[in-house]
């Protein structure tokens, strides 16, 4: 299978030198040989030419918000749309989000504030290339949410903190979620150093200190690379 990943942003410059950016970690997550892989610089408006180009498409994250007039983040919304039952898709925080909205749900920035450190979601409804398990938990940095799910969809997991935390599409093949199974812990710990200031000490330290607690990156890995396969 060829699976394109949509680069909605990238780490920073010398967070990237280190960890490299965010294709690089969804290929270690997934198996770089697991599939044939292709990139797309979005926000410099790199899209695929149709979306039968590649067999499924992962959106990563980004610094942006969904709901900024940025072209690019209108270009890729449109070919999310083209691509609605042609390609399966996988959203990943910001692409959790632009998926949201380009098919109907809500997106704002929340009043609850960061979403940063190791964080839990509880498993909701299954789908069969989910295994078990009751909960599950990775690394979050966000401070937008969805707010509203589209229609036809079924939330799979979420928290208290973010109820809308993992959707599955019943008209097309498509999931997202709003955590980061692609961050390897270091580099999680890094990132929030990087910007302590925007969430404050107390946060930070607390957000840093979760991050030493078990996380559930492979199983998230699995039943990504499950669901592309599928």
């Amino acid at each position: 299978m060829k699976i394109g990943i949509l680069e909605t942003g990238a780490p920073p410059a010398d967070l990237a030198a280190r960890f490299g950016d965010y294709a690089v970690m969804f290929e270690h997550l997934l198996g770089e040989t697991a599939f044939e892989w292709a990139h797309f610089n979005v926000q410099a408006g790199e899209l695929p030419a149709t979306p039968s180009a590649c067999d499924g498409y992962l959106i990563t994250g980004s610094s942006a918000g969904v709901y900024e007039p940025l072209p690019w983040i209108g270009q890729t919304e449109r070919f999310l749309q083209a691509a609605k039952g042609r390609a399966a898709l996988v959203g990943v925080c910001f692409g959790h989000q632009l998926m949201a909205q380009a098919f109907g749900g809500k997106v704002i920035k929340s009043p609850k504030g960061w979403g940063v450190g190791l964080h839990r979601y509880e498993v909701i409804h299954r789908r069969p290339w989910m295994d078990a398990a009751t909960s599950f938990a990775a690394a979050a940095s966000h401070q937008d949410q969805v707010v509203e799910a589209p229609p036809a969809t079924t939330v799979l997991a979420g928290s208290d903190f973010t109820p809308f935390g993992m959707l599955a599409w019943d008209d097309q093949p498509a999931i997202s979620i709003q955590l980061h199974p692609e961050f390897e812990p270091a580099y999680a710990q890094a990132l929030i150093e990087a910007r302590r200031g925007r969430y404050g000490e107390a946060r930070a330290d607390a957000a840093v200190a979760s991050l030493e607690g078990p996380d559930d990156r492979a199983r998230l890995g699995r039943w990504i690379g499950g669901f592309l396969a599928g």
